[in-house]
């Protein structure tokens, strides 16, 4: 198992915590997702996987959600 900590902006409730965790969790690999929400700020999103995430696929994964990953 490999954790990744993200940041990701623009989340403000726990409805977009939900949101992200679904999107990133649906990933390959990915056993857990955990959001630290830090409402109208940058939020640390870790996650557990397998192997080390394509930072791409995250990416992907939380504009689907409807936020952005932040470098």
């Amino acid at each position: 198992m490999t954790t990744q900590t993200f940041k990701v902006s623009g989340m403000t409730c726990q409805h977009c915590v939900a949101a992200v965790s679904e999107e990133v969790g649906a990933i390959a690999g990915v056993g857990e997702v955990t959001v630290d929400l830090v409402p109208g700020a940058v939020s640390p999103v870790t996650v557990s996987s397998e192997a080390p995430l394509d930072v791409d696929l995250v990416r992907a994964a939380v504009d689907e959600a409807g936020y952005e990953l932040v470098e």
